[in-house]
């Protein structure tokens, strides 16, 4: 037979090859992928958070009592920063959180912090500061009266409105906290309904304030929805996503709490105003449906400096109801700043993105909800698609170099084979080797998560050729089968062999280590109930799975 050379890669994903496809786990790894680092990721069905390598193998991972509320931030000092819901009743829907805790490397609860009650509750994400304070996104509970006060159209509100507001929480000991900072959206509103009203005036003329009419209904308690807040330190600014209006917004960081309940103040001037909008000029009367840019967006970030594209923004545009198809898009934007404000150029500028992913395809990529984007140091992108709990990498054309399936569902772990079935996650987030977080850690990779791993022990931070001359001659017969299955033409000189029989859900069967110079084996299959079972075969060079079917 003449010898045949395949890269790892095809090996691992190969279905001709493997008989039996990855599900979930590590389902692609080409040389373009950024290896030389980490992903974190909290699955929203879980209470682990899971660090695992650009093979799929965990290298860490940390259980709580809750489940992500929804994000979660791997600290310089190797601490995870970690939402957890506490389920208050008074705002009960999706992204409820409450908690923020703190865990060291080694698992131990450092800091744990309740932002929960009848008229408050944090919750989908939250930002470490470089000073070591938190931001976070709060939601505000305010009565239909209040709502009504403030200018709400009577016909357009239910019993309560949920405002939105951003804390800066400084830890205290294990359990406190300070409120240093905060702004408050309901300082901030205009309307053209009721001319009583204090704030009364010209929606279109004072983009910098919120109409608290835009996007109102009996139905929409949950009014502006934030779903996620970054912190650039340079301008001391905050980003924001406002998932109902279909924008990002920009607040100035620099004020006191006073400055930012008013009009003036901090290096912009402005106080709490908005000094940027950007996504949907319909929100503040300058612009018809065919201006709007963004639907349902998610994590707004700024572009760290070293980074193509550096100090643009980057929004996982999620594409719901957009016109021409729910399709999702990762797009740049380059707001054209001065100093420290922005030019106020109605609708704001720009009119263009510097850079967009799947533009126009409304078949690659589809997200809902949730869901994010990251720019790597090598200029890739990696891109998740959190209702389907799928993170890929993509270079600068747009390829997929690397792609992973969360193998976490809402009933536990999934086993490989099985088809993924709510394995939501948030978001991802890559971590570089040089990452301080990760100095004077000893990061070994361990086990893939899901229980029947389909990944090479051989797998490493580099794509190699193998010979598979071996694997194309094993046989396995019969199948179906019932007392016995034969397994001959097993290479001879493999080390490690191993042959391993698993059920579906994920449960070893059995293992049957094998000497080196052995080719032929024998399983006794006579105690098996009639089903369907993997067979897995791997050694140092090799890897096969294969579906057996036991017949009695």
């Amino acid at each position: 037979m003449k010898k045949q050379i395949i890269s790892l890669a095809f090996l691992f994903y190969s279905c001709s090859l493997l008989n039996a496809q990855s599900t979930v786990g590590l389902i692609q790894r080409d040389s373009g992928s950024t290896d030389s680092g980490y992903v974190l990721f909290a699955p929203m069905k879980s209470k682990n958070t899971y660090l695992i390598n650009k093979c799929g193998k965990q290298v860490k991972t940390w259980t709580s009592n809750n489940t992500p509320a929804l994000s979660c931030y791997l600290l310089p000092d190797g601490s995870l920063l970690r939402t957890g819901n506490i389920n208050n009743p008074n705002f009960n829907t999706a992204g409820t959180g409450g908690l923020i805790e703190k865990t060291d490397w080694n698992g131990n609860v450092t800091w744990s912090y309740i932002f929960s009650d009848s008229i408050n509750c944090q919750h989908h994400d939250i930002k470490p500061l470089p000073n070591g304070n938190v931001l976070l996104i709060v939601w505000e509970l305010k009565t239909n009266s209040q709502a009504i006060e403030q200018g709400r159209n009577p016909s357009l509100i239910s019993s309560v409105v949920w405002s939105e507001k951003i804390s800066e929480i400084q830890p205290v000991g294990l359990n406190g906290g300070n409120i240093v900072w905060e702004w408050k959206l309901w300082d901030h509103l205009i309307q053209d309904f009721d001319s009583t009203k204090s704030n009364y005036g010209s929606v279109s003329s004072n983009p910098q304030l919120l109409n608290i009419n835009y996007n109102a209904g009996v139905a929409k308690t949950d009014w502006i929805h934030f779903n996620s807040v970054d912190y650039n330190s340079e301008l001391d600014q905050i980003l924001l996503s406002a998932h109902n209006f279909n924008e990002v917004w920009i607040i100035d960081h620099s004020t006191t709490t006073i400055q930012a309940a008013s009009h003036l103040g901090g290096k912009s001037g402005k106080g709490g105003d908005l000094i940027y909008r950007w996504g949907n000029p319909q929100a503040y009367k300058n612009g018809t449906a065919a201006d709007q840019k963004l639907f349902g967006q998610h994590n707004a970030r700024w572009l760290e400096k070293g980074l193509p594209y550096e100090n643009q923004i980057m929004i996982f545009n999620n594409g719901l109801n957009r016109t021409g198809g729910d399709y999702s898009t990762v797009e740049i934007i380059n707001p054209p700043v001065i100093g420290y404000n922005y030019v106020p150029t109605l609708p704001y500028l720009p009119t263009t993105t510097s850079w967009k992913y799947n533009d126009g395809n409304t078949k690659n990529l589809s997200a809902g909800n949730i869901s994010g984007a990251q720019q790597l140091p090598n200029g890739n992108v990696l891109v998740t698609n959190g209702p389907v709990g799928t993170f890929i990498e993509i270079d600068s054309t747009g390829k997929t170099v690397w792609k992973y399936s969360s193998p976490v569902s809402n009933s536990g772990i999934i086993a490989q084979g099985a088809n993924a079935i709510q394995n939501i996650v948030f978001r991802s987030i890559f971590y570089p080797n040089n990452y301080s977080g990760f100095n004077g850690r000893t990061l070994i990779p361990g086990k893939t998560i899901e229980a029947i791993n389909l990944v090479s022990d051989s797998c490493s931070m580099k794509s190699n050729n193998i010979d598979i001359t071996t694997l194309l001659s094993i046989s396995i017969f019969p199948n179906p089968a019932c007392d016995f299955i034969n397994i001959q033409n097993l290479s001879n000189s493999d080390k490690n062999i191993n042959i391993e029989l698993y059920d579906l859900i994920g449960t070893l069967i059995q293992k049957h280590p094998l000497k080196v110079g052995i080719t032929n084996a024998v399983l006794d299959t006579k105690n098996l109930n009639s089903g369907n079972y993997l067979l897995k075969i791997s050694s140092d060079q090799h890897l096969m799975v294969k579906k057996i079917t036991i017949i009695k």
